[in-house]
C-alpha cells in the first residue's frame, strides 16, 4: 500500500508539473501570435489570442491547433481615402498551424463578426449625415437611417437605406427612396452621390471575407468568413 500511495503522490506531482508547463506554454504561444498578428495586420493595439483545448503542448507536437480565438479592438479601418472604426472583431479560427516560433500562423478555415457602431458609422458617412438604427425591412433586409442636410442643396432629408456586403471587404449604404419634392426637381442623382456610400473593412485577418451584415440598436454587426486564413505571417 505505501508503495502504490508513493506512486500516486509521484504521479500527482508530474501531473501538476505538466499542467503547469503546459499553461506556461501557451501563454508564451498566445503572446507571440498576438504580437505578429499586431503587426501582420498593422493594428494600432494589440489582440487578445486565445488558444483553446487541453493540452497545449500535445496539441503543439502534432503541430496544428484545434481552435483559436481572437478579438481585436479600436481598429482603424482606412480604405481608400476614407476612415471607419470597427469598433471589435471577434474570430474563431479552425485547424491552426503554427510555425517559425509562432511566428506564423495559417488556419484551414476561419468566421468572425466585426463590430460598428453608428457614432462610427456617422464619422465615416459624407459631411452632414448621420446614420441612426432603424431595425429591419419587411424583408428582412439590415435598414439604417440616414438624416442631415444635403451640402449645395440645403435641403434636410431623412431616409431608410439598406446595408450590404460589397465584395470581400466592403459595406454599402443605399437609400430606398428620397422625398419626392427632390425627385420632382430632377436631384434624385445629385442626392444620391451625397448620401450613398461605401467604405473597407481593413485590417482583418488575411483570406477573411465579408459574407452578411445586421442591424442591432447600437451598430452593424458584420459576418465574415474564410479558408486558409492568416493569422500571422
Amino acid at each position: 500500500m505505501r508503495v502504490w500511495r508513493i506512486v500516486l503522490i509521484v504521479v500527482v506531482v508530474l501531473g501538476g508539473l505538466f499542467v503547469a508547463a503546459d499553461r506556461i506554454a501557451v501563454s508564451v504561444a498566445q503572446n507571440k501570435a498576438a504580437e505578429r498578428a499586431q503587426a501582420t495586420q498593422g493594428l494600432d493595439h494589440k489582440p487578445k489570442v486565445s488558444i483553446q483545448g487541453f493540452p497545449f503542448l500535445t496539441q503543439a507536437a502534432f503541430g496544428k491547433l484545434d481552435d483559436v480565438k481572437i478579438k481585436a479592438e479600436d481598429i482603424a479601418a482606412h480604405g481608400d481615402g476614407q476612415s471607419l472604426r470597427i469598433a471589435t472583431f471577434n474570430a474563431d479560427l479552425h485547424g491552426v498551424k503554427f510555425s517559425n516560433g509562432y511566428r506564423t500562423a495559417i488556419a484551414d478555415s476561419a468566421d468572425g463578426i466585426a463590430f460598428i457602431t453608428y457614432a462610427d458609422l456617422s464619422k465615416a458617412a459624407p459631411p452632414g449625415v448621420t446614420v441612426s438604427a432603424a431595425g429591419t425591412g419587411a424583408d428582412g433586409k439590415a435598414m439604417v437611417k440616414l438624416t442631415g442636410t444635403i451640402p449645395g442643396i440645403g435641403t434636410k432629408i431623412s431616409v431608410l437605406s439598406q446595408v450590404t456586403v460589397r465584395g470581400a471587404d466592403t459595406i454599402g449604404l443605399h437609400a430606398q427612396s428620397l422625398p419626392k419634392e427632390l425627385t420632382a426637381l430632377g436631384l434624385e442623382d445629385t442626392v444620391r452621390q451625397q448620401i450613398d456610400f461605401e467604405r473597407q473593412l481593413t485590417h482583418l485577418p488575411s483570406g477573411i471575407a465579408l459574407t452578411s451584415v445586421t442591424t442591432t440598436p447600437d451598430g452593424l454587426s458584420v459576418e465574415a468568413g474564410g479558408k486558409h486564413v492568416t493569422l500571422a505571417s
